[in-house]
């Protein structure tokens, strides 16, 4: 019979044992016909015909198993049995639902975010075909030369991709209005295999020097902005000022390459010449690194074949795109240049570099609060196992085996972990929303594909199917051991006595305690860190600074300055400013300029010691942001284009290149890049500063004056405001409008952009903080739980002892104590664990190691008070215990 029949006779076992039983009575009645025939007595010859055909009911069964699919229908009764059971204990059950789906529903919200920022792959025609072109450990970013090199001279790629992200402005005027974009190739669609939803795609005919100004727009622009993807094609958008017509419309599926980001517009990188301020030539720099390159190798074409043809085109790249003002020992390093690849199916991200490490600490976090509830309801099953030994040793006892009694334990086990399972889904949903709100990118909105896609649901289903066994397999083997002749005598109040339950019990609550540690702790240190962050004295205010950025790359260099003079005056003057100032970028605004630094008298032990940071600041604009002048004098308006050249300098600078000799009147020079050729001099030492991150090791900075370096026509203004720093928003605007109303704005604070760079720490300290305090709470319950269920197996004894003299204090000092050697022994194994895994989580801390001693005296203090106050509780119930009625109970 085939298994189809079979399975579909499950649907119809009524009908099946209806059709088996006509079968066996049609054999018997023909049996009987013959008998008479033969001369027998009818009622002699059915008794005989229905001996001959022997037992009916084993035939049935027999029968039944060969036209079933028995396993399938084994637990189908089973479910339907383990639902009957978890009906009939509604309040065990909801408490276990509910502590599993807040464990799963944990994990399965950091396995969502983990799959869409780390393990998806792109939206593309056969990603996993896809490599992430790099130059080893020159990192992944190339310049548009060494880009247009590649393109050319390799013929291993059926195609290849050119990314740069960019944030477009579409407000011609005014405050700033920006759009998520990106610079690409030409064949960047075609190289992807990305359909269009609504006109044409980029080809490699739109990609080239001097292009006209065409763009594509996503499907969600399109609905958003431009009243449709079918109306899309032919209208005009404004990018940064310039005019671009939308040629064509990408499938709304597609959210581009790089994962975190959903791309809105897409412009030619050829257009780069159309919004620059440095126009067609930007193009040609050969020392700004900004793009990425992926590709797809010809079929047949082997990833070691790929290696080995970029490894033989390398000297000849580089050597046509060697930067010509570069010092000589810089032209040698860059000729030394390799070309590597690494897979690419999972595309690019600037977040998942950030983040990957985090989110694989919280998946072991997550873990862990799911291991101790998983405890924790292993304890309520080995308790309620209590009541049902009398059902159990029934069982056993009409012939159930072990194994089936196992299997169906463990099938209830399992069914209340997918009905958590379901709960937790509903809670992933909402928690990743929460996560993706924590997770911020220099102040950008975050983009991630949530959706349970098949790799989430497995993950949740294979989750809660071990969960379900890890919790129930131990209370499944400890019940099934039960001797059914005494479990009846007794009344079902024998198992209470197992000496192996209460130590699985114990075990589970040492175990519960141990993690929970850990789990504090860890909740302790990034707590910790990230307050020390908050805190941190970073060289500069952050409140009561109001920060404008504006661009004047349609001005002139001379009408820049003055232009950007006039500005400040006006900002300056305005009421509620205290003190104003300008700056090319300004702190962990995720913009800055480097440069290698030659100094007279210095010679660097590795090229990295040779750069400084560098920014372009005005007159007043460090006392705005608070950074005191340690030595010489501030920058001064007369510090001018046509003015000496002179710098700033911060006190990690003056260490580095200066050593311990005074650095004022000392000069310096930066030979390359944006940067001056001629001496610089120190004039002043000012006090140290973070520039990118408040996380990082302090930077070595010189500050010049604007109009004495080229940092570009960018500018920000920093005001220090009285009140409020957004009330004054309103007035700055109108201000700069009276000098130039086509100036387009962004407006934020200081407070707001520093704030925004701290999103991996808060994102640390905000889930390890809940999920520390949630897994202390189950470590709590778990130990309260325990030690109830131990006095009450106890209530006999400890009657006798009170009957016998026993003070309230005596047995009080007796249940704490049990509680106390459980809890220390869970602490010396969860402080094992701490120090097995602090290099884990070294790298994500702040100002603190590991092993703060504070830190862990904190978390084990805490930890032990609390969780003896809960065993205080069933302590002194112990105590005022009536002997009488614990005695009257034998």
């Amino acid at each position: 019979m085939s298994w189809l029949r079979r399975l579909r006779n499950l649907f119809r076992s009524d009908a099946l044992s209806r059709d088996l039983d006509r079968e066996m009575s049609f054999h018997v009645a023909e049996r009987t016909d013959d008998l008479v025939a033969g001369g027998m007595d009818a009622g002699a010859a059915g008794a005989e015909a229905r001996r001959r055909f022997g037992n009916r009911t084993q035939a049935s069964e027999s029968t039944r198993e060969a036209d079933i699919l028995v396993w399938l229908d084994s637990l189908g009764a089973d479910l339907r049995y383990a639902l009957r059971a978890l009906r009939a204990s509604p309040g065990f059950t909801a408490v276990a639902i509910l502590s599993l789906a807040l464990g799963i529903g944990a994990n399965t919200a950091i396995f969502s975010i983990t799959n869409a920022l780390i393990l998806k792959s792109l939206p593309v025609r056969h990603p996993d075909e896809l490599v992430q072109i790099t130059m080893g450990p020159g990192g992944p970013a190339f310049t548009n030369p060494l880009w247009e090199q590649v393109r050319d001279r390799l013929t291993v790629f059926d195609g290849a991709v050119a990314y740069s992200e960019a944030r477009f402005n579409l407000a011609p005027t005014g405050e700033a209005r920006r759009a998520s974009g990106a610079f690409v190739n030409g064949d960047f669609f075609n190289a992807l295999g990305v359909p269009p939803a609504a006109g044409r795609l980029f080809s490699s005919a739109d990609d080239f020097h001097g292009c006209p100004a065409v763009a594509t727009v996503s499907g969600g622009f399109a609905e958003r902005e431009l009243g449709g993807i079918g109306s899309a094609v032919g209208k005009t958008v404004s990018l940064d000022g310039h005019p671009f017509t939308v040629v064509g419309v990408t499938d709304p599926g597609f959210f581009g390459v790089e994962v975190g980001r959903a791309i809105d517009i897409y412009a030619p990188l050829c257009a780069q010449g159309i919004t620059s301020h440095e126009g067609p030539a930007i193009l040609e720099a050969r020392s700004r690194w900004y793009l990425n390159l992926l590709a797809r190798p010809k079929p047949g074409i082997s990833v070691a074949q790929v290696r080995a043809a970029l490894k033989a085109a390398a000297p000849a790249i580089f050597a046509a795109t060697l930067p010509a003002n570069w010092s000589a020992q810089s032209q040698q390093q860059y000729l030394k240049g390799t070309l590597d690849v690494q897979p690419g199916a999972t595309g690019l991200s600037d977040l998942r570099t950030q983040f990957s490490k985090a989110l694989y600490i919280l998946m072991v976090v997550v873990g862990l609060v799911l291991l101790i509830a998983c405890a924790n309801i292993a304890n309520l099953l080995l308790a309620r196992a209590a009541s049902r030994q009398r059902e159990l040793a029934i069982r056993l006892a009409l012939g159930a085996g072990r194994a089936r009694l196992i299997r169906q334990l463990l099938t209830e086990s399992v069914l209340l972990a997918l009905l958590g399972a379901g709960a937790g889904l509903l809670f992933a949903r909402w928690a990743t929303a929460l996560l993706v709100s924590l997770i911020t990118f220099h102040g950008s909105h975050v983009w991630l594909s949530l959706a349970i896609d098949g790799r989430v649901l497995a993950f949740t289903t294979a989750v809660a199917t071990v969960t379900g066994v890890l919790f129930g397999l131990a209370p499944a083997w400890r019940a099934t051991r039960t001797d059914p002749q005494a479990a009846l005598k007794t009344g079902g109040r024998g198992i209470v006595d197992g000496v192996g339950q209460r130590r699985t019990g114990r075990a589970l609550v040492v175990a519960q305690v141990a993690l929970s540690l850990t789990l504090v702790t860890a909740a302790g240190l990034w707590l910790g860190s990230f307050r020390k962050l908050v805190t941190l004295d970073p060289g500069f205010r952050r409140e009561g600074i109001l920060l404008i950025s504006t661009d004047l790359g349609q001005l002139t260099a001379d009408q820049q300055q003055a232009t950007r003079v006039d500005l400040l005056r006006r900002l300056r003057a305005l009421s509620g400013v205290q003190a104003g100032g300008m700056a090319f970028t300004t702190p962990i605004s995720g913009f800055g300029w480097n440069d290698i630094i030659l100094v007279p008298g210095f010679t660097p032990a590795n090229p990295q010691d040779g750069i400084a940071w560098i920014n372009q600041v005005s007159d007043g604009y460090l006392g705005t942001l608070g950074t005191p002048l340690v030595l010489g004098r501030d920058i001064s308006p007369a510090d001018g284009a046509h003015s000496p050249r002179v710098a700033l300098i911060n006190q990690a600078m003056a260490r580095r290149f200066f050593g311990s000799a005074s650095p004022l009147g000392r000069t310096f020079r930066n030979p390359q890049g944006n940067g001056t050729t001629g001496p610089i001099e120190v004039v002043g030492v000012v006090g140290d500063a973070k520039y990118q991150s408040l996380e990082e090791k302090t930077q070595p900075t010189a500050y010049i004056p604007f109009g004495q370096a080229d940092g570009g026509p960018e500018v920000t203004f920093a005001l220090r405001t009285v009140g409020p720093p957004l009330a004054l928003a309103s007035a700055a605007k109108a201000a700069i409008a009276e000098v130039n109303p086509l100036l387009t704005l962004d407006v934020t604070t200081l407070e707001d952009q520093v704030a925004g760079s701290l999103g991996r720490p808060r994102l640390l300290a905000m889930l390890s903080g809940f999920f520390g305090a949630l897994a202390l709470l189950l470590a709590v319950i778990g130990l309260y739980g325990t030690m109830s269920y131990d006095v009450t197996r106890r209530r006999n004894e400890i009657g006798i002892r009170i009957a016998l003299g026993a003070a309230t204090f005596g047995v009080t000092r007796m249940v704490l104590g049990d509680a106390g050697r459980l809890v220390i022994l869970g602490v010396v194994l969860g402080l094992g664990l701490v120090l097995a895994s602090t290099r884990f989580v070294a790298s994500l801390l702040y100002g603190l190691t590991p092993s703060d001693p504070a830190t862990l005296a904190l978390a084990t203090a805490t930890l032990v008070i609390v969780a003896l106050a809960a065993a205080l509780v069933p302590a002194l119930r112990a105590a005022r215990l009536d002997p009488m009625e614990a005695l009257r109970e034998e």
